[in-house]
């Protein structure tokens, strides 16, 4: 028999959520959409930019130098998680902003490039940042920027170094130290907005 077909106004709705739902689920667990709220990764990435991040990478293997990752900064904060303030309204739209990499009021989220892995000792020295004791090539930096010296550091074996591609206008593991890689929510590979800068990352 024919199937009845539902009437558009009954129909629609049940797309929307369907479509959500999907979206949902692609965050969660292959592919985030994320903003960029700074200009700590200039002139990789502009403020206002957005990415897109895929998931899977890091849960069948490890996060390499050159990677640029987003990763979950609580990890710095050592006291039980405050209460979450914002209104439940403010909380759900956030959330659908998230889904589509738009700027959200509780994000904790940061972007940054992965200098060192886990063993590697690096240090940033006459400008430059060495690890195991050899120069990194970064031709993603600026003409002219260099590295502000720090001592040098053995990374953990469940971490990594992350540094900002604007080292003088960048929080990074120069000051919050390492990142655990649990912390991290997936590797940035595609430039998505705006159109004209479409691309691989």
């Amino acid at each position: 028999r024919q199937r009845r077909k539902l009437p558009l106004w009954q129909e629609l709705p049940l797309l929307v959520v369907a479509a959500l739902a999907i979206a949902l689920l692609l965050k969660t667990f292959l592919v985030q959409a994320f903003y960029i709220p700074s200009e700590s990764m200039l002139p990789t990435l502009e403020k206002g930019d957005r990415v897109l991040v895929e998931k899977i990478s890091y849960r069948i293997g490890d996060p390499d130098r050159g990677d640029i990752v987003v990763f979950d900064n609580a990890f710095q904060n050592e006291e039980p998680a405050a209460e979450d303030a914002r209104s439940v309204a403010t909380r759900i739209g956030d959330s659908f902003k998230a889904l589509f990499g738009l700027p959200t009021e509780g994000h904790s989220d940061i972007i940054k490039r992965v200098v060192a892995v886990g063993g590697d000792r690096v240090e940033g020295r006459d400008g430059e940042v060495l690890v195991n004791g050899e120069r990194v090539d970064e031709p993603y930096l600026a003409e002219g920027v260099g590295t502000a010296d720090f001592s040098p550091i053995t990374v953990p074996d469940d971490a990594v170094w992350v540094m900002g591609d604007n080292r003088g206008s960048s929080g990074d593991s120069r000051s919050f130290g390492p990142v655990p890689v649990d912390a991290i929510v997936g590797k940035a590979f595609l430039l998505v907005w705006p159109p004209g800068n479409l691309g691989a990352i």
